[in-house]
């Protein structure tokens, strides 16, 4: 694991194990990570920004308001390129390793702690709002060099191609992982989003979407209506399950002019395979106010015919295996049920985003995100923030136009790489041309046909 920041916004190199083929792909971070010796104050933006979320005092969700913002307040990130889970891969692939069920059920709870780095290493932003049709690809190459958390594991899987019959070691092995993400829906908004790694046999699915209401001090954010989670498939472990929900989330410290997120609530990991299932209960903030981002957990026993315990407190403790405490800013430890001491699951203080591989620019597609944001975001970069916000009025109100057209046609719009915009189980299906996009990214084939119909 990279025990340092970056020294640019770049990030990581590619590994040199991975094969590469010109042109030459980039690697990148979020532009709203920044390094501790790099941070900027941003507390007049904030009271623009304060001064805008006063309109919406009362308003149920905003998120569904999609109002505009001037380019100033954006950071110049797409919102697919942003909401994505992969902060740390190396811990995603990881996830089947153990031959135990608890060790796996842990290994999704390392996992699930790594994924939102960007908000305890960077800073919360909002990127751009993605426009119907909008897509987002991009692969990670990391080592395979984590250990098993609990039982006996190995490493032992399927070759690169996926071929279950044909096995390889991947120890220290660089590893491939691949990401699509599109808009999916745009009233409500929502995204549909899958992640591939083949040779490891896992995958991850879901939509995203979320509800904000603004409070007058802060922004509540929850999970929308067709946000059921994260969905973890393993296919090498009789293609086990693992539907992990997601916490309201507060953004706070508008008013200080010092952006910070905080967690008060709970959420669930459940794996009716192996009859295992985590809640998390995330802590309010401590005494006067000081945030101390803790967390606390059980692992236990349950019916996945009868799920009906959603508190601690409610859970036997003949049916807790292991109980979590720990911060999700610091160090998490897990203590197997008699045992009298603790190990440490993940340790997030020197843990760092791991940069993306993207495509180069000349092969994205015209509503890939980076190239379809290019001028706003090249605007926003060099402070010309008027040229920015007309650009991306031109953008919005093209959206706007598109979207007329279609309906006087009598025309519905229906997503490229997934079969539907959204789906009551919170499962989303890729098209064949999903497949064939992932199957691409694997080998960083780039090229796509640009779509009839791009919607954006």
């Amino acid at each position: 694991m990279n025990s340092s920041p970056p020294e640019s916004p770049e990030g990581n190199e590619k590994p040199s194990e991975a094969p590469s083929s010109p042109p030459t792909p980039t690697t990148s971070l979020p532009s709203s990570y920044v390094a501790d010796n790099q941070k900027v104050d941003d507390s007049s933006k904030l009271r623009t920004f304060l001064s805008i979320l006063r309109k919406f005092i009362g308003v149920t969700d905003i998120a569904s308001v999609r109002f505009s913002l001037p380019a100033q307040l954006l950071e110049p990130t797409p919102n697919l390129e942003y909401w994505n889970y992969l902060d740390r891969p190396e811990t995603f692939i990881s996830i089947g390793d153990s031959d135990d069920g608890l060790g796996r059920m842990l290994a999704v709870l390392r996992f699930w702690f790594t994924k939102d780095l960007k908000y305890v290493k960077g800073k919360p932003c909002k990127p751009y709002n993605s426009a119907l049709g909008e897509f987002f690809r991009c692969n990670w190459e990391v080592e395979d060099n984590n250990e098993t958390v609990l039982g006996e594991g190995h490493k032992i899987t399927a070759n690169k191609d996926g071929d279950s019959d044909r096995q390889v070691d991947t120890t220290g092995k660089s590893i491939r992982v691949s990401y699509i993400t599109e808009q999916t829906s745009h009233h409500p908004p929502v995204s549909a989003f899958w992640v591939d790694c083949p040779v490891k046999g896992i995958s991850a699915r879901g939509f995203d979407q979320l509800s904000a209401k603004f409070t007058g001090t802060s922004v509540r954010v929850t999970p929308g209506a067709h946000n059921l989670g994260i969905f973890i498939s393993l296919a090498r472990r009789n293609n086990e399950e693992y539907q992990l929900t997601h916490p309201t989330a507060h953004l706070g410290g508008i008013i200080r002019g010092s952006l910070a997120v905080t967690v008060a609530d709970t959420c669930f990991i459940t794996c009716p395979k192996t009859r295992t299932k985590t809640i998390l209960h995330y802590l309010e903030e401590g005494w006067l106010g000081k945030t101390q981002n803790r967390v606390t957990g059980v692992v236990f026993r349950y019916d996945p015919d009868n799920d009906t315990r959603t508190r601690i407190r409610d859970v036997p403790e003949k049916d807790i295996l292991v109980k979590l405490e720990g911060s999700w800013h610091d160090q998490v430890h897990y203590t197997p049920t008699g045992s009298k001491d603790s190990d440490l699951l993940i340790d997030l203080k020197p843990l760092w985003p791991t940069a993306k591989i993207i495509p180069p620019e000349e092969q994205q597609l015209s509503n890939e995100s980076r190239r379809f944001w290019h001028g706003v975001t090249a605007a926003i970069l060099s402070k010309q923030y008027t040229q920015a916000t007309k650009l991306k009025q031109e953008l919005e109100e093209r959206q706007r136009e598109k979207a007329t057209q279609r309906e006087k046609e009598g025309k519905e719009w229906r997503p490229r790489f997934f079969k539907e915009p959204i789906a009551p189980d919170g499962r989303p299906e890729l098209t064949e041309e999903g497949k064939a996009a992932l199957r691409g990214l694997q080998a960083q084939e780039w090229k796509l046909d640009e779509n009839e119909e791009p919607g954006a």
